[in-house]
């Protein structure tokens, strides 16, 4: 490891840790959800049953437009389903979730289980009327990012839906 990739880890850490304010609180609880860009990462700030959620815009899967999805309740988890491909991703933690089997069992009924975090999800804060989006801890991967990366540099027209 060189000094160079040490200072772009430490910029990025930076970057992450400063909330940006994506618009206000009364304004997003009225539309339910709203697309802005945080630190040039385009991201999704969801409010659903008095709660407000973030995470990447694009789905870990094939880059889907999460703010077009619906949210269902799957498994007792709030889930944003991706209109593309229907992956349920966790509000809460990014986790990607899908139904297994386990054919030794004797009534092979699916049961749904978690793939791990795949989705990049961000901290909300609200102060004072306005709504705040703190990334993640960039330094560490997850699936989103791909697509998160590739949205950016293609650009991308992003709305407040």
């Amino acid at each position: 490891m060189n000094a160079d990739s040490s200072v772009k880890t430490a910029d990025k850490r930076k970057e992450a840790e400063a909330a940006v304010c994506v618009g206000r609180e009364d304004d997003i609880k009225q539309s339910r959800r709203i697309t802005a860009s945080v630190n040039d990462r385009e991201i999704v700030v969801f409010y659903h049953e008095e709660k407000f959620y973030a995470m990447d815009c694009r789905c870990y899967h094939a880059g889907g437009p999460l703010h077009l999805g619906e949210i269902e309740d799957i498994g007792g988890h709030l889930c944003i389903i991706c209109p593309w491909h229907m992956y349920k991703i966790t509000l809460a933690t990014g986790e990607g979730l899908y139904q297994a089997i386990n054919p030794t069992e004797p009534s092979a009924a699916p049961k749904w289980r978690s793939k791990g975090v795949k989705q990049r999800t961000h901290e909300v804060t609200v102060d004072n009327g306005s709504v705040y989006v703190t990334l993640s801890d960039l330094s560490v991967s997850l699936d989103s990012d791909y697509y998160a990366e590739k949205y950016k540099k293609f650009g991308s027209s992003f709305r407040k839906k």
